[in-house]
């Protein structure tokens, strides 16, 4: 796992609920919580900073991941606009993380492990999105969903038809636009 995924961790945590609790999920892990953005990590400690979170906040693992996931996005828009800016739509955004953002996620982060989304349109004018990744992040994919639908002023509605922590051999996330709205300006703070 790149490092910048635990430096927005960081950032939400203590945006969110203050530096002491920062350190009191790296007290719990045992980790350092010296991460550099270009720096690689075992997943497994991603795995333990969520499950102290799930601890201390009283949420399911899947739920801290989602509240992460919706969280940060304000600060990658913030910190990648030309990602976003081409953008008007949830929809549109989502479409081109395969061919617009993970490359350059590459390009920037050498050796990140990104996941291929498979987008299709449903009958009923949902955007499906297949998630495969070992690292089984559907719950995070979800979260950036929500995100970039505030980010745009829109109101999501995501299901989870298919899931990997449910048996299935992938993830499918039915995203369904329920309200349409204008950009909004992203909050680095």
């Amino acid at each position: 796992m790149k490092g910048i995924v635990f430096n927005l961790l960081e950032r939400v945590v203590v945006n969110r609920h203050g530096e002491a609790a920062w350190d009191a999920l790296l007290d719990e892990t045992g980790l350092s919580g010296t991460y550099t953005s270009l720096g690689s990590y075992p997943d497994a400690e991603i795995e333990a900073l969520v499950g102290a979170a799930s601890q201390a906040l009283g949420m399911a693992p899947g739920e801290v991941l989602r509240w992460f996931g919706r969280e940060a996005m304000p600060l990658l828009a913030g910190h990648y606009p030309a990602f976003f800016q081409p953008h008007s739509s949830t929809r549109s955004f989502v479409m081109s993380v395969n061919s617009i953002i993970h490359p350059e996620v590459r390009k920037l982060y050498t050796g990140a492990g990104c996941p291929h989304f498979h987008f299709e349109n449903a009958s009923d004018g949902a955007l499906l999105l297949g998630y495969n990744s070992p690292r089984r992040l559907c719950a995070l994919a979800h979260g950036f969903i929500e995100g970039a639908a505030d980010y745009f002023g829109e109101t999501v509605r995501v299901e989870h038809p298919r899931c990997m922590h449910h048996g299935d051999a992938n993830c499918q996330l039915a995203i369904h636009t329920l309200t349409a709205g204008a950009k909004i300006a992203a909050d680095a703070a």
